[in-house]
């Protein structure tokens, strides 16, 4: 493939927005299919499964804790958005900090990132096997997990529109069963709803009160629910291939308020408010089926299974495409073996590849050493989010300046209260680090975390070190303009 002629790049230049966004790649994805991996993106497992542990431990006042870590979420796609709107690419967030600090952070970020998805593919391939299985006892797990794989890997091999169509049916079902299930909670709420009473106030003030396990519960729940908050950045990664990258991220980061307010915060407030916190089927089923259980629905189980099995599908394929995306843009940029940046017919296929690979490993390490090398890979991604969204903060914090200097009209969309916002998010994301120490459970996921990301900056030095101080000579295969540092067009 030939190269893409280019002057040299300068790291302090500010790259200006690019409405193509990425040359190499094909544009398949249409309004329609980014309005909804948006709007999808945010309902996923965590959601329905992993927020019993934070209602469990937090009780009530778990809706101040999905609040307060909803706002951070809020700033961080804000501070995405405001950069990605400027200059779309493929590469999102790493490209925004191998812009503002340097080639090493992109790096560090970047693959950061992808092995955080690589390892999530793995957990919900077992997850999805494992409702399956249930459903056909004797049927091994692996092997639904290996079929998935090959399904989801066709529709990524193929072209982005088949991605975005899968997302997109997979998040229309996944938005109607939340709508309909906080319908049903509102109406039980108003005792409208037949053969429900209307609880009133007495599972948020009774049992031990609002905070029924005082701080430390608190604690547990505010932590639950930041990881609970983990796929928003798809959505920047996937606009970089759609008919209008500017106006999908930036319809996308405008929406994300209502988009976390309702299905997040709105759930918790209302389980909290229809089942007590302590009920033990919050914990081990999860709080949704508690609910519907709670009100007699038959079949509760089988609904949440099925919609649970919709939601881990839609994060595998949706991880396996941003993980080759990241991969590809992490290779245009000469931070990765250059085979995995090769582009037919527009789709990043090696990459694909290399990443479903690493996945289905995850899995198989599962199942051969489940003491100690699988426990391991989960700790170190257990607080990947949280240096992802530091180098988010970090960048915007340099980038804001620099673009307002330089190409002021491409700030569609701008961060709220800047620099101040982003000083406030980045504190905010130091006290997590500091609460994750605090608590035994969290500890080691920080600590492994912690081992992961010094190396990654380790060997992005090095590179950046052997490739000439700034890291942008001999770039591995031919790149597009978004995804090279301050490139200009």
């Amino acid at each position: 493939m030939p190269r893409t002629p280019a002057s040299p790049p300068t790291p302090d230049a500010a790259a200006p927005a690019s409405p193509s966004a990425d040359s190499a790649l094909t544009h398949g994805l249409k309004q329609r299919h980014l309005s909804m991996i948006a709007l999808g993106g945010v309902i996923g497992a965590g959601l329905f499964v992993g927020s019993g542990a934070g209602i469990a431990a937090a009780g009530p006042s778990i809706i101040i804790a999905y609040a307060i870590s909803g706002l951070l979420v809020m700033m961080v796609m804000r501070m995405l958005g405001e950069m990605s709107a400027a200059n779309p690419a493929s590469g999102s967030f790493s490209v925004h900090a191998e812009r503002a600090i340097g080639p090493w952070a992109g790096f560090t970020a970047g693959w950061s990132f992808w092995f955080l998805l690589c390892v999530a593919v793995g957990l919900e391939g077992i997850g999805a096997a494992q409702i399956v299985s249930g459903w056909l006892p004797g049927t091994p797990e692996w092997a639904w997990v290996a079929l998935f794989m090959v399904i989801f890997l066709g529709t990524n091999l193929a072209a982005v529109k088949n991605f975005g169509e899968f997302e997109f049916w997979f998040a229309a079902l996944k938005v109607g069963a939340i709508t309909l299930f906080l319908v049903l909670g509102v109406l039980a709420i108003l005792g409208v709803l037949p053969d429900t009473d209307a609880p009133g106030l007495s599972n948020l003030t009774g049992d031990g009160g609002f905070l029924p396990k005082g701080m430390d519960g608190f604690i547990i729940g505010l932590l639950a629910s930041v990881f609970a908050y983990g796929g928003l950045e798809t959505v920047t990664i996937a606009a970089a291939e759609s008919e209008n990258p500017v106006r999908g991220v930036a319809k996308a980061v405008r929406t994300a308020m209502w988009r976390i307010a309702v299905f997040y915060i709105g759930s918790m407030a209302v389980i909290v408010t229809l089942v007590p916190w302590d009920d033990p089927k919050v914990a081990e089923v999860g709080p949704f089926y508690a609910m519907l259980d709670h009100l007699g629905i038959g079949g509760a189980a089988q609904i949440m299974n099925v919609v649970i099995l919709i939601a881990l599908l839609s994060a595998m394929n949706a991880n396996i495409y941003g993980s080759s995306r990241m991969a590809r843009s992490l290779v245009a940029r000469g931070q990765g073996p250059a085979v995995l940046g090769k582009i037919s017919s527009g789709v990043p296929r090696n990459a694909v590849m290399f990443s479903s690979v690493f996945g289905f490993l995850c899995v198989l390490l599962s199942y051969w050493r489940p003491d100690d090398v699988f426990p391991w890979l989960l700790n170190m991604i257990g607080a990947v989010i949280l240096v992802v969204w530091i180098f988010i903060a970090a960048s915007q914090l340099i980038l804001r300046r620099r673009t307002e200097r330089e190409a002021p009209e491409t700030l569609v969309v701008r961060m709220w209260f800047y620099p101040v916002g982003t000083i406030v998010a980045l504190c905010a994301m130091a006290g997590i680090f500091l609460l994750m120490l605090r608590q035994p459970d969290t500890r080691d996921q920080l600590l492994a975390t912690g081992a992961l990301t010094l190396v990654l900056i380790v060997l992005g030095l090095l590179r950046q070190r052997r490739r000439g101080g700034d890291g942008t000579d001999g770039a591995a295969v031919s790149a597009p303009a978004s995804d090279i540092p301050a490139q200009r067009e």
